[in-house]
């Protein structure tokens, strides 16, 4: 962990983000037929979330990746009811979608203790089945690690992603000058003075056409799903992917941003959302950001400059814009500000809202029983 300004930044290496597993219920435990007794039920398998685990933990403790309950006891003289077989418990990190090996999701892990059966396991013998034990389920399964970040950045390759997570931890994640720096997402969280925590996610850059999955695609974009708020990182003098690619400014960038967000799932543009505008070290920098203030104001202004299959439905209309230089450090103790401040904002309305959802269902729910008519037969108070 290192000291940056006025916040401490723990950084956290490159992670596993999906795994395949096999898992087995026990057997049931053989049934006595002399007696009529009963074999035990095999254990179940389970998956089930941990705060402080992660895949690469799971992986490196069980490299075989097979999880097999245990099986149940037979039935004996001294004991007709077999007991039951252990459960098999997969501790797995909070955020979790499970998925069988036809894509089908079972079911998902957003919260700490949350757990799923994942294969049962099988019947003792009894007199159903002859007392002969059943098999417990097999089942192949895949874990799929939707990140869940307080932030996430979003941009096109070389927005400065990278430089701008070393800027705020000082740790020194590999930067080179070609596209997809990030191959691979990077979870960090800055601490603050007051020990408060928030979580950043550092993601593979975004091209035109992610939604149907080019470059890293739905790779990015299934985390991005996960975050509480959306960081926009663009560089003020505009992208380009390669010599073959066409030359965007800051404000394409942005609206091209949105509209791959859009195009993979809407829901993503009603996050809340910051805007960094990165490399203002660049010469005539300001006059660039002047000239993007007032396109972000006007926006519709400028959209017929757009073929319209890249205009989005609806623009991203940015808590905060921050002008920045991460090669600096101009405005990254105030993006950091306003990151908390945003977070704050919107979970003290997440609160009001909540309150104020409780408070009409007690209205509602009031207004019931004092209309509710009295019951047939029931006994009224004479007048």
């Amino acid at each position: 962990m290192v000291r940056c300004g006025s916040v401490w930044f723990r950084k956290y290496g490159n992670f596993i983000d999906n795994l395949r597993l096999f898992t087995r219920g026990g057997s049931g435990g053989m049934g006595y037929p002399r007696l009529g007794g009963e074999g035990g039920k095999g254990g179940d398998v389970w998956v089930v979330a941990h705060k402080k685990m992660t895949l690469k933990q799971l992986k490196d403790k069980h490299p075989q990746k097979r999880f097999v309950a245990g099986e149940g006891a037979n039935s004996r003289v001294n004991a007709l009811k077999g007991s039951r077989g252990k459960d098999c418990e997969i501790p797995v990190p909070v955020g979790i979608s499970v998925t069988d090996e036809n894509g089908k999701i079972i079911g998902e892990l957003n919260k700490e203790k949350d757990r799923i059966l994942v294969a049962e396991g099988g019947l003792g013998g009894k007199l159903l089945t002859n007392f002969l034990p059943l098999k417990g389920q097999k089942r192949v399964i895949h874990l799929d690690l939707k990140l869940i970040a307080d932030i996430g950045l979003v941009g096109f390759p070389n927005a400065g992603k990278s430089s701008l997570l070393s800027q705020v931890s000082h740790a020194k994640p590999a930067i080179a000058d070609y596209a997809f720096t990030t191959l691979q997402p990077e979870l960090g969280k800055i601490v603050y003075n007051d020990f408060r925590q928030i979580s950043v996610a550092d993601l593979p850059g975004l091209i035109e056409g992610a939604h149907m999955n080019k470059g890293m695609g739905h790779k990015f974009l299934k985390h991005i799903e996960r975050t509480r708020q959306l960081l926009f990182v663009v560089d003020i003098s505009g992208f380009q992917l390669s010599s073959q690619t066409q030359y965007r400014t800051a404000f394409e960038t942005i609206i091209l941003l949105t509209k791959e967000l859009e195009l993979y799932k809407e829901e993503l543009q009603t996050k809340p959302a910051l805007l960094a505008v990165n490399k203002m070290d660049l010469p005539g920098a300001q006059d660039m950001f002047h000239v993007l203030m007032n396109q972000l104001q006007n926006p519709k202004d400028f959209l017929h400059l757009f073929k319209k299959n890249m205009i989005p439905e609806r623009t991203v209309e940015f808590q905060h814009i921050i002008p920045i230089s991460a090669i600096t450090g101009e405005g990254i103790e105030e993006l950091k500000n306003y990151i908390r401040k945003s977070l704050d904002e919107h979970a003290n309305q997440e609160n009001g809202a909540y309150h104020k959802k409780q408070l009409l269902n007690l209205q509602i729910s009031n207004t019931i029983s004092y209309n509710e008519p009295p019951p047939k037969n029931g006994v009224t108070s004479p007048r």
